[in-house]
């Protein structure tokens, strides 16, 4: 039995990796195979009446060790330079604006005209604003380099920013005020701890020598969230400031500090373990995503109110971005507005929510057929982009659209 099992699973990760790397040729998210592929397995499964043990316990551990590590390699993409100011104000404000025009629309909605309550309200409307960078960025390769760079950077702080939202509203059991109050206060203390750890983790990722040093980094950095996170405080700060100070070590440089650190030296370490990191990541994700299409309710999927719903939930999130490429950035609509899709976090978070504040209207299926939909709109961006290749560089391309607006 031992053998078989240990088979599968080398099975299921071969697999992933042939999704990962013909998606960059299909132009279709790997996240869909694998799902697709949780979902064959639930029939064969049940057709072979084949006992298999509950693994959906630990699908929210998977999918938090899954969030760290997204959210880390995120904030070691982000790279703060003087002439990518403009850039980086734009995708924060496509992040943040987006995402909260949708949970405003949606909440009003749903308090409004059947009478939730707005904190519930909230909580089930911010995982599907989110942007998920693990199926954006590398679905983005082909872009063009500028384009690329906008995606990295929105879906990014649109991970970061809603998942810190959604932890405050989830924590938060005071008024709106107090509860800003306390955050501010609990994020102040956890910048400071996240700097202390910071230089500790960096100091040990710069000056060890032993050959098994990058997991220990890892784990420690795993060890301190999960600590903040018994302790209440906004656990994903201690992550988003350890990935931008090493991503962006380079602006760290003087005299006194170049007397201690070997930037080049620590630069080299810095990818390294950006390289462990991206397969760890892809080995977490991967199994999250087949384990979840395991646990989907087929029948659901195919319901007239669910596709109805998906369907509202994912012209709502298309159409708000197209008006706010078009009206507010005056960027090329075309092809990034169709890279917004939804995944893993999606799904934590919307696991996350207690079952006692979940709306029925958006259930677990109206999450993967929302998935689903928004990924199907990026294989159209892909198309697009094939289409668009043969143009002219994007800044012809943003200087005939001002002029058309």
């Amino acid at each position: 039995m031992t053998n078989y099992i240990i088979l599968i699973l080398c099975l299921l990760i071969i697999l992933s990796y042939i999704f990962d790397i013909t998606s960059k040729y299909s132009r279709i998210p790997g996240v869909i195979f694998l799902i697709i592929l949780g979902i064959g397995l639930q029939l064969v499964v049940k057709a072979t009446h084949v006992a298999i043990p509950n693994l959906k316990p630990i699908l929210p551990v998977i999918g938090t060790l899954g969030l760290i590590m997204i959210v880390m390699e995120a904030s070691l993409d982000i790279e703060i330079k003087r002439n990518k100011k403009k850039l980086i104000i734009q995708s924060v404000l496509s992040a943040l604006v987006l995402s909260s025009l949708f949970v405003l629309i949606l909440s009003f909605i749903l308090t409004r005209y059947m009478n939730f309550t707005l904190r519930d309200s909230i909580l089930n409307a911010i995982p599907i604003s989110i942007i998920s960078s693990s199926v954006a960025i590398p679905a983005a390769v082909n872009l063009l380099n500028r384009d690329k760079e906008f995606i990295v950077y929105e879906s990014s702080f649109s991970d970061i920013l809603g998942i810190m939202v959604f932890d405050f509203i989830l924590l938060s059991q005071a008024s709106i005020g107090r509860g800003i109050i306390n955050f501010a206060v609990d994020g102040l203390l956890t910048v400071i701890i996240a700097l202390i750890s910071t230089a500790g983790l960096a100091i040990l990722l710069h000056k060890t020598k032993y050959h098994v040093n990058y997991v220990i980094i890892l784990t420690a950095i795993i060890l301190v969230y999960s600590l903040a996170k018994l302790f209440h405080l906004p656990a994903l700060l201690l992550i988003l400031v350890f990935g931008l100070v090493l991503s962006n070590n380079q602006l760290l440089k003087n005299d006194f500090i170049e007397q201690y650190v070997d930037f080049p030296k620590f630069g080299n370490d810095i990818s390294s373990f950006k390289n462990i990191l991206g397969e760890l990541t892809f080995l977490v994700r991967s199994f999250f995503f087949i384990i979840f299409g395991y646990y989907t309710t087929i029948d659901g999927l195919f319901y007239l109110n669910n596709l109805w719903t998906g369907l509202i939930i994912t012209s709502g999130i298309f159409i708000l971005r197209w008006l706010f490429f078009k009206l507010i950035l005056r960027m090329p609509a075309v092809p990034l507005v169709f890279f917004a899709p939804r995944g893993l976090i999606t799904i934590l978070l919307f696991l996350s929510i207690p079952l006692s504040m979940r709306i029925p209207l958006i259930s677990e299926e109206v999450i993967t057929l929302v998935i689903f939909f928004t990924m199907f709109f990026l294989m159209i961006g892909n198309v697009f982009h094939k289409k668009e290749s043969i143009l002219p560089p994007l800044s012809h391309l943003a200087k005939d659209d001002k002029n058309d607006i």
